[in-house]
């Protein structure tokens, strides 16, 4: 909500991202990740991008607070916090994501080695004299040949990940 409001005012008063990040003193990446929802800015740069798009810091919260300025102050940090924690439940949600991707990644890439393994490269042996055989060798040959080259890469950047995204605690 936060995010959206930013950019739909910045927008009303007809200012660019760049336009706004030189008011605020900001990087224009900075306000790219506001609104975008990647991060929130604190309960003093609220104050801040009020003034600069002359909008109550209420009116980019999403609600009007009539209340005095040290309760403003206070519903403004309570506001941020809950924006905190669902962006750092979402960031958690997409690390599970990632980890059980990569889980699953590397499943496929043993099982599929398995098999490999176990049918012991039957184009080796294959017909190649029947077009419709010789079709079906020739893919499958390509499969393993890619496989082969590709999959202990693959495999090894999928453990990485594994363990970069790993749970801490």
């Amino acid at each position: 909500m936060l995010n959206e409001n930013i950019k739909t005012i910045r927008k009303s008063k007809g200012l660019s991202q760049q336009e706004l990040a030189v008011r605020l003193n900001v990087v224009r990446q900075t306000i790219s990740k506001w609104e975008q929802g990647l991060s929130v800015p604190d309960s003093d740069m609220l104050i801040l991008i009020s003034e600069a798009l002359e909008t109550p810091v209420s009116t980019l919260l999403g609600e009007t607070i009539a209340e005095t300025e040290a309760d403003s102050l206070k519903a403004i940090s309570e506001k941020l916090e809950v924006i905190n924690l669902q962006l750092a439940q979402r960031k958690t949600t997409r690390r599970k994501i990632l980890y059980w991707l990569l889980v699953s990644l590397c499943a496929v890439i043993a099982v599929i080695s398995a098999v490999l393994i176990r049918i012991n490269s039957p184009y080796l042996g294959w017909d190649y004299s029947s077009p419709e055989t010789a079709v079906l060798g020739v893919a499958f040959h390509s499969f393993e040949w890619l496989f082969v080259r590709a999959a202990p890469v693959i495999f090894i950047g999928a453990i990485v990940g594994i363990f970069s995204t790993r749970r801490k605690g």
